[in-house]
Parts: C-alpha cells; sequence; structure tokens
C-alpha cells in the first residue's frame, strides 16, 4: 500500500512564475503562480511540479559541480529533432556539453539543466 498519493517536487528559482510558465508550456500542465511559487499540473492533477522563488538564488554550473545541480528533470519526447525547436522557443537554452546520442541537455529560463530523452 502507498502511503502517499504522488511526489512533488519544488525547485528552486530567481522568478517563480517564469520558471512555473515554461514548465507548464513544456508539459501542456496548468500554471498556477501566487507571490514567490507557481504550481503546474496535468489536467487529471495525478503530479505536480512546483517552483519556490529565493533570494540570492545561484544556478547550476552543469557540467561542473561548482554549483551542483541538485535535482534535473527528464522529459520524455516522441523525437528529439522535433522537440529541440520547441523547447528552445519557449525560453530553453542547449547545454554546450552533450554527453550522450539518445538524450540531449538543455537549461531552463533559471539555468536547471534537464534531458529531452526519447520515449
Amino acid at each position: 500500500m502507498a502511503i502517499a498519493k504522488y511526489p512533488s517536487f519544488v525547485l528552486d528559482c530567481p522568478d517563480a512564475a517564469v520558471l512555473g510558465q515554461f514548465y507548464g508550456e513544456l508539459l501542456g500542465w496548468k500554471v498556477e503562480a501566487r507571490e514567490g511559487w507557481a504550481d503546474i499540473r496535468p489536467e487529471d492533477g495525478s503530479n505536480c511540479i512546483s517552483f519556490q522563488q529565493v533570494e540570492d538564488y545561484k544556478a547550476p554550473t552543469w557540467p561542473t559541480q561548482d554549483v551542483p545541480q541538485q535535482l534535473h528533470l527528464d522529459v520524455m519526447v516522441r523525437d528529439l529533432d522535433e522537440a529541440e525547436p520547441e523547447v528552445l522557443a519557449i525560453g530553453a537554452t542547449k547545454a554546450d556539453h552533450q554527453p550522450g546520442t539518445s538524450f540531449r541537455v538543455f537549461l531552463d529560463p533559471a539555468g536547471h539543466p534537464f534531458c529531452l530523452c526519447v520515449d
């Protein structure tokens, strides 16, 4: 028997509304933003990712660990070549260092690394 219904991940960031909007667009999820906080959820409410605004936020320095990444998201897509321009158009940047060929590493608007992976 599961204790919890689902996990909720919280990412620190310099602007919760901006990062919530970015991931909401990326995943097609509903965005709920308020002062210093944003949540995104799919229509069925089965998951939640939250964004917490923090002062003096320091973006991860991926691939080095000078400022550790602490957490990253893998986002499953059907086709990497089709998904890449779409994720760039909503504010991601492609990381210079690409350690593999079956996935691509990007940085969200707050500098968190995330990967597009073929599902």
